[in-house]
């Protein structure tokens, strides 16, 4: 009788343990039978994810102080719009110029289309330093900045990355590493295409008549 008690308890404990499985797989079966279908969520923030649109109505700060507001100041005008820093050594001011090159190969007069510059390190890009920046390229180029809120918004929704690293070598202790692509909009505010830093004038030139068309 000694060695039957154990072996009694042992085979208690199993089916005790084989009633537990069964519950658990019972209940599993009934989650799935009874779970509501909800609608797949996906972050805006992400342009390769389904449904994502590049841009939305913005306000920034002008080069004048003011507000800027993209819905009323855009309204209708096709533009090349580039995210960068007055501090920049070489993208910014190379890309700024070449944008003000191919305007005026268009052959339409400064008007042919806008040119927007972003500041994405507004700590030290006041209005004032903006707009001095902007004045350098002789063509007009609005010029906006505002809270790091703000512009961290606004690169958000166009899809731009924009980050602050630390460099001794820099002005201020840091530099600002910032997506280099130019985003050009149509007459009715929609995303279009991009030109790329390294992308040649022809084919950026032909992606800029057709915005102006």
């Amino acid at each position: 009788m000694a060695t039957e008690a154990p072996a009694s308890k042992l085979k208690v404990l199993r089916l005790v343990l084989w009633s537990l499985v069964g519950l658990a797989a019972v209940a599993f079966a009934w989650l799935l039978l009874v779970r509501p279908e909800g609608p797949t969520v996906t972050s805006r923030a992400d342009p390769g994810m389904p449904g994502f649109t590049i841009g939305a109505p913005f306000t920034l700060t002008g080069s004048d102080g003011k507000p800027f507001n993209s819905a009323q100041a855009l309204a209708g005008r096709p533009y090349a719009m580039f995210f960068g820093f007055t501090n920049c050594p070489d993208v910014c001011p190379n890309t700024l110029g070449k944008l003000a090159k191919l305007r005026g190969q268009l052959g339409k007069g400064d008007q042919a289309f806008d040119i927007v510059f972003v500041s994405v390190d507004p700590k030290r890009d006041t209005p004032k330093v903006v707009g001095d920046y902007v004045e350098l390229f002789g063509t007009p180029i609005i010029g906006l900045t505002g809270s790091e809120e703000q512009v961290a918004a606004v690169a958000k929704s166009h899809a731009i990355y924009q980050a602050r690293v630390p460099d001794k070598a820099a002005p201020g202790g840091y530099t600002v590493d910032h997506g280099s692509q130019v985003l050009l909009f149509g007459r009715d505010g929609k995303f279009v295409s991009t030109i790329a830093q390294e992308e040649a004038d022809a084919p950026a030139l032909d992606k800029l008549k057709r915005i102006v068309a």
